[in-house]
This record gives structure tokens, C-alpha cells and sequence, in this order.
């Protein structure tokens, strides 16, 4: 093994003076202390919103001609990658190729620690290939203290074919070294534990990959309102809740719209469309596809 850098001036390995005497302190004591900082979040994020909306636009257009979201990370920031897109097709009904995460170590390290895959650069490029990344992808690589080789070779190889590229990381980009199209840089400070981005860091990463994907959905036309409405009720619980939508987007009864539900197959979005117009599943479907998926336009003709 080589020598290690000397990683000391980076934020995510600095000492928090709030928690040095930590192990001194009551169970309640700590809780608050955790809760205290985690508090912060909310504003270090906020500091990088126009660099968030920059990335939800990149993930959109890819969507929208053809291309897909792909995360790349090692531990804790590998896993909230593949957590991210796991979480896609079920919530929006998109195919689970849209979004996907490369891990350092594979699927293995999902559980366990895979030693040293994160060191080597050409890992990031080979599982880049391995996967058949496209021009018309993003590439979004997630190193939260910023020097991840495995990362920075998939953000690397990425832009050589002409990615868009988007890399997030809790420390200060100066020390990134890295050509990405985008930098979302959330200074969370040092972690209670001292390099334990699976606290401050790793919640900051989940809500910023929440709002990039929900972001890009919303823009395509996945919701209605505030409501989930591209996907199909394939449970008791999804049944309830498309019935309870269609009932109160389409002003009928409980009764009617479980009927258009069914009628609709269980697509949602068809339903509230046959249900607001009082139209057949075949109309539905044509307007819908006229207006790019987005069922407001649909409605209202614009």
C-alpha cells in the first residue's frame, strides 16, 4: 500500500469542537447535541440551491431526449446513490434503468466493506463502461470528502464522451481538483464523530439527491399538483390512494372513481383524465401523449 495523503486540511476530517467531550456526556445529552448539528443541514444546503436547480435542468433534458441519471460513489456515498434510484420506480413508474448506482466494490459493498476499491481511478471508468454510459447521460459522482479516486475516474471518463457532469461533495471545492460541469458543494462542518459522513454528510447527500430527482420527475410531468399520478395502484394501499386522488382531482365520489381506476387498468394518470373529462381510456391516452405526459395540460387544453 502506498503512502496516505495527508487529508487533514480537508472539512469532512476536521475535529468538531462542539462534540470533543462527546463521550462524557448523558444519553440525552448526545442526542441533543446530534440533533443540534443536524439542524444545520438545511442551511448549508440552501446556500447551494442554484447549483441544485443547474443539476435537477442537466437530469431533466437527459430524461426528456433519451438519456439517464447514473451515481457514482464509494461507502456510504455509493449506497445513498443506489438507495436514490431504487427508490425511482416504484415512486414515478419509470424503468429502473433510468436512475442507477455504481458503488465501489459492486454490489457487495452495499453490506460490506469492499478494502481499497475506492482508491483506484480506472475502477470509476471501467464500471462507467461496464454499465454503457452515453453521451446523453449525466453523470452524477458523490464523494462527500471530495478526493475519491473511484469517483473522480467515472466523472473523468464521463466527460470524455461529452456527459453532462455533476459532482457533490461537503467540502470545500477549491480542494477538488475536478472539471465537473456542476459543483454542488454542501459545507455540513466536521461531523460529531470525527470523518463520519455517514452523519451530517450522508443525510445532506439523501435530501440533495431527493430534490435532484424529484426535481427533474416534477418537470416531466410525473406529478399532478403535488400529487404522485404516473404510476400504476398495484396494492391495497396504492388502490386507496388513487382512489382518494381521482376523487378529489376530479370532483367525484369514492365510488366513481375506484370505477375509472379500474376502467384506467390502475394507471393513475389515466384515470384522473377519463374521470375530469368524462372520456374513454383511448381519448385519455391520446391527450395525455399529446401533452408530453404532463395530465394539467391535458386537462386544460393548453
Amino acid at each position: 500500500m502506498s503512502k496516505p495523503q495527508d487529508r487533514s486540511h480537508i472539512l469532512t476530517e476536521k475535529r468538531n469542537p462542539k462534540s470533543e467531550k462527546i463521550d462524557a456526556l448523558s444519553t440525552i445529552e448526545i442526542m441533543k447535541l446530534i440533533n443540534e448539528e443536524d439542524a444545520t443541514i438545511h442551511e448549508a444546503i440552501a446556500r447551494t440551491l442554484p447549483e441544485i436547480a443547474q443539476a435537477v435542468d442537466f437530469v431533466y433534458e437527459a430524461f426528456k431526449n433519451g438519456g439517464r441519471l447514473r451515481y457514482s460513489g464509494a461507502g456510504t456515498s455509493g449506497r445513498l446513490g443506489v438507495l436514490d434510484a431504487s427508490e425511482c420506480p416504484p415512486t414515478f413508474s419509470v424503468d429502473k434503468d433510468l436512475v442507477q448506482g455504481f458503488i465501489a466494490g459492486g454490489y457487495t459493498a452495499l453490506q460490506n466493506a469492499v478494502e481499497g476499491a475506492e482508491d483506484h481511478a480506472e475502477k470509476g471508468k471501467e464500471d462507467c463502461i461496464k454499465n454503457g454510459l452515453k453521451p446523453n447521460d449525466v453523470l452524477m459522482g458523490i464523494a462527500t470528502g471530495g478526493t475519491t479516486p473511484y469517483v473522480h475516474g467515472a466523472i473523468n471518463y464521463a466527460k470524455s464522451i461529452g456527459c453532462k457532469t455533476i459532482f457533490f461533495t461537503c467540502t470545500h471545492k477549491e480542494v477538488l481538483n475536478s472539471q465537473a460541469d456542476v459543483i454542488i458543494e454542501v459545507l455540513v462542518g466536521p461531523e460529531i464523530i470525527t470523518g463520519s459522513t455517514r452523519m451530517k454528510a450522508g443525510t445532506a447527500t439523501k435530501m440533495v439527491l431527493n430534490m435532484i430527482t424529484t426535481g427533474a420527475m416534477i418537470k416531466w410531468g410525473k406529478v399532478f399538483g403535488n400529487y404522485m399520478v404516473d404510476h400504476m395502484a398495484i396494492n391495497e394501499k396504492l388502490v386507496d390512494r388513487a382512489t382518494r386522488i381521482i376523487t378529489e382531482l376530479a370532483d367525484v365520489d369514492r365510488e366513481k372513481a375506484y370505477n375509472y381506476l379500474l376502467e384506467a387498468n390502475k394507471h393513475v394518470k389515466e384515470a384522473i383524465v377519463m374521470a375530469k373529462l368524462d372520456i374513454s381510456l383511448e381519448e385519455a391516452q391520446k391527450l395525455i401523449k399529446e401533452h408530453d405526459g404532463f395530465i394539467r395540460f391535458a386537462i386544460d387544453g393548453e
